[in-house]
């Protein structure tokens, strides 16, 4: 018996879920960036801010808070006085580091 195919019925195409889960969070505005800014080393709030222009303070507190519950940065608070905080990636976000070079140079050689 001959298979009947409809044309209009296919299977569609599915991404890979974990690639899903990784754009959903890097995908988000300021989260590549200010992973892409730690690569270079640990910095504090106020120098994060400075680094990544257009941010507002209360955004970047949401999304350092987002990247350390998903175990990319850390947050290291070093007694005073002056008390300070400083973040800076674990090794899940230094594994990013060479995917966001990559990243960075496609975008210099692809992007107008």
């Amino acid at each position: 018996m001959e298979k009947i195919v409809n044309p209009e019925v296919h299977d569609a195409p599915a991404c890979d879920a974990a690639l899903v889960h990784a754009f959903g969070l890097l995908g988000k505005r300021w989260n590549g960036i200010l992973l892409g800014t730690l690569a270079d080393g640990a910095a504090g709030f106020a120098e994060l801010g400075r680094a990544v222009v257009g941010i507002s303070d209360s955004v970047l507190a949401e999304r350092l808070v987002e990247l350390q519950g998903a175990g990319l940065i850390s947050r290291q608070v070093e007694p005073g006085p002056p008390v300070t905080v400083a973040y800076q990636l674990t090794p899940s976000g230094e594994a990013l580091v060479p995917v966001l070079a990559q990243l960075g140079a496609w975008a210099r050689a692809n992007l107008v």
